[in-house]
């Protein structure tokens, strides 16, 4: 009986598991459509939400999980942008899904190399590699600039019709359609890696890495293939930039781009897929709103929405917002 109890448990949380992932798809699509209804003359906003949100999302990997801390993780979204553009441009790789493999690949080999370096140290110390980091990658981009433009950036990048058949215009439809079936796709494998039994073990090293050794597991080894998996993530976000803005600039290799990368996590709440998206969207709306109102002074209204929510929601707006509702659906019972 206790066996056929537990088989039907566990089938229940399969089913409820289930029902988070299609709502969580149904959801992304549902905006992507509501966005593309209410600013069809602003779809490259959109894209570069859909971009960084990616971003977001591959940091939360090893910060919300594993919890690595680090302020350099856009070396892993430039080094993906350069990589697709840098086959665009001098090795004439234009189709857009060939180019996307190239940033994949590009973000994997940043992921391994940021791994391997930030993952020697603990604690403060991480940041200060992270940093160090996303410097060297950034004065590496300016100095190849017979590859990468320098501080001009990377021109000349001309993605071929996606498919042979929907061709990059200046609207930017193809590129938000793109982009958008790419997040999809992407945040579908993203929710089976966090409950696989690897994701399990990664938030078990964010809990307690004596235990997990003592268990036989190797800590580093593990955060190392996590941060791989979030290179191709990131990477796969770089490239998508570069396909839709068709140049590669130095920015995408910022510390600026990475820590507010980080703000939009701690936004929408870290360890959780839905608040990657929920603190990028959040952000980078209100970051446009205000700085179209107030050119001079929007800075201070962005910084206030942060206090705020640090103060009043510190698990961030859709963490609070899903404790709230596991409450009330308590309190129902």
């Amino acid at each position: 009986m206790a066996t056929m109890d537990d088989a039907l448990a566990r089938a229940h949380g399969n089913r409820r598991k289930l029902g988070r992932d299609l709502a969580g798809l149904a959801v992304i699509l549902a905006l992507a459509i509501v966005g593309y209804l209410l600013f069809p003359n602003n779809l490259a906003l959109l894209t570069r939400m859909t971009t960084i949100a990616l971003l977001v999302l591959s940091l939360d990997l090893v910060t919300g999980y594993c919890g690595v801390a680090t302020l350099g993780h856009a070396a892993l979204f430039g080094t993906g942008a350069y990589a697709a553009g840098i086959a665009a441009v001098h090795f004439g790789i234009t189709d857009p899904l060939l180019m996307l493999a190239c940033g994949i690949l590009g973000g994997i080999v940043a992921g391994l190399l940021c791994g391997v370096v930030i993952l020697r140290a603990h604690g403060l110390p991480q940041l200060v590699l992270s940093i160090a980091l996303i410097h060297l990658f950034h004065e590496f981009a300016n100095k190849a600039s017979a590859w990468t433009g320098g501080s001009d950036g990377l021109a000349g990048i001309a993605p071929d019709p996606l498919l042979g058949l929907f061709a990059f215009d200046l609207w930017g439809r193809t590129a938000y359609v793109f982009g958008i079936v790419l997040l999809a796709v992407v945040f579908t494998l993203l929710r089976l890696v966090v409950r696989s039994p690897f994701g399990m073990l990664c938030r078990g090293i964010k809990e307690d890495q004596v235990r997990v050794r003592a268990m036989g597991a190797s800590p580093k080894v593990t955060l190392v293939k996590m941060y791989m998996i979030s290179g191709a993530v990131a990477g796969a976000g770089g490239a998508l930039n570069a396909i839709s803005t068709q140049v590669v600039g130095l920015d995408s290799l910022s510390f600026t781009l990475s820590a507010e990368s980080l703000v939009m996590l701690v936004l929408g709440g870290t360890g959780s897929l839905f608040g990657a998206l929920t603190g990028t969207i959040v952000f980078m709306f209100f970051e446009d709103i205000v700085s179209a109102a107030n050119p001079f002074h929007w800075l201070t209204m962005v910084g206030a929405l942060l206090i705020a929510v640090v103060l009043f929601a510190p698990n961030g707006l859709y963490g609070t917002i899903a404790a709230v509702a596991i409450r009330w659906r308590e309190a129902r019972r």
